[in-house]
C-alpha cells in the first residue's frame, strides 16, 4: 500500500450547534457521551481517574458493517472551548486521528469534526479502494454525529445541569 497518498484520506465536516463553545467542548470531551450521537461508537469511557486532558486514555466499543470491536485511544489535544482530539491506537503509533474544532458564531458554535488516517494498517483495509471507502463511510458517520449532537443540544437545552 505504498502508493497511497495519506493526504487523500482525511475529511472535515461542520454543523452549527446552539450552545457556546465551552458547552460544546464539555459535551464532546466527555467521551462517555459520544454514544448519544455516534452511529458507530458506544460504551466509551476514560480509564479510571482519567479525563479530557492530553495523554489520557479511553476505550470504546465500535460497530460497522455487522462487525464489533473495542479500540484504545489517547487524547492528544484538550483546549477547552476550542479543540479536542484523540488518536486511535495512541499518540506514538496510532492509525487514525479524530478531532473537534469549535468556533463561536452568533449565539452558538460551529463544530467541526475531522478524521485523518495517520498510517495504513491491514485492519482498516488492504487496498486504496478499501481506505477510500472507509474514509467516505466515516465522513457520513461524522455528519450523522454532528447532526445528532446539534439536535440533542436543541432538544435537551444546554444549561449547566445538562448531563
Amino acid at each position: 500500500m505504498n502508493d497511497i497518498d495519506l493526504t487523500e484520506l482525511t475529511f472535515a465536516r461542520q454543523a452549527w450547534v446552539d450552545a457556546d463553545p465551552a458547552e460544546v467542548y464539555r459535551l464532546v470531551s466527555d467521551v462517555s457521551a459520544i454514544g448519544r450521537w455516534s452511529p458507530n461508537a458506544s460504551a466509551v469511557a476514560y480509564d479510571d481517574g482519567a479525563g479530557p486532558e492530553v495523554g489520557a486514555w479511553f476505550s470504546g466499543h465500535n460497530r460497522r458493517d455487522g462487525k464489533e470491536w473495542t479500540t484504545r485511544s489517547q487524547v492528544v489535544k484538550a483546549d477547552p472551548g476550542a479543540a479536542f482530539a484523540f488518536v486511535v491506537g495512541g499518540a506514538e503509533d496510532g492509525i487514525v486521528e479524530w478531532s473537534w474544532t469549535l468556533r463561536g458564531q452568533g449565539r452558538g458554535t460551529v463544530a467541526e469534526q475531522s478524521w485523518r488516517l495517520l498510517r495504513t494498517d491491514p485492519v482498516l483495509g488492504r487496498t486504496r479502494a478499501d481506505l477510500v471507502a472507509l474514509r467516505d463511510y466515516m465522513a457520513v458517520s461524522a455528519e450523522t454525529t454532528l447532526t445528532a449532537l446539534a439536535e440533542w443540544v436543541t432538544g435537551q437545552g444546554s444549561g449547566p445541569d445538562t448531563p
